[in-house]
């Protein structure tokens, strides 16, 4: 979330609850709510880093408000963050762990695993399917976001059924 907040305040200044909107505005319902005790607390550290630097602004009829801005240093750590490549696939899968190794323990059946994980993926499938129609469809992030996670899952479903003709 950190980066994210950067990439905002790299805009605009705006305090805790605007970024929480634009977060909300920019993903729409696809990417998880943004809770606002987290952004508070990312903000904080963000300050604490010399990435942001927020000032109090006192508002006549409501508490006071810290807008953030971010400082050059959050600027570098953006720029390098947007440049780096975005970690590729997962070696380490979780589920791939469980296939290989649970079997020989005696507690589960490969079938059964790759059973259980597909209808998990359908699931999953279904729940984005339903969202992608509740989601505004002039919000083009958001529907890429349910796509792009779609078309993993897809890829995931592939995967499985290799999985279940190699190891049967």
């Amino acid at each position: 979330m950190r980066l994210s907040l950067l990439a905002l305040l790299a805009k605009e200044p705006a305090h805790g609850y605007e970024l929480k909107l634009a977060l909300e505005q920019t993903f729409g319902a696809a990417y998880p709510q943004p809770n606002i005790g987290q952004i508070y607390v990312t903000l904080g550290r963000l300050e604490q880093n010399g990435l942001i630097r927020g000032q109090d602004v006192s508002q006549s009829s409501r508490p006071n408000k810290r807008v953030y801005e971010i400082t050059e240093a959050g600027r570098d750590a953006l720029v390098r963050w947007v440049a780096e490549p975005t970690e590729g696939p997962r070696v380490r899968d979780e589920f791939f762990m469980k296939l290989v190794l649970a079997p020989a323990t005696g507690v589960a059946d490969r079938l059964a695993l790759i059973n259980e994980q597909r209808r998990h993926y359908l699931n999953l499938m279904r729940g984005l399917s339903r969202l992608a129609a509740a989601e505004d469809r002039d919000n083009r992030v958001a529907q890429l976001l349910i796509e792009g996670a779609m078309l993993h899952l897809q890829a995931d479903l592939d995967w499985l059924e290799r999985c279940q003709e190699e190891l049967e």
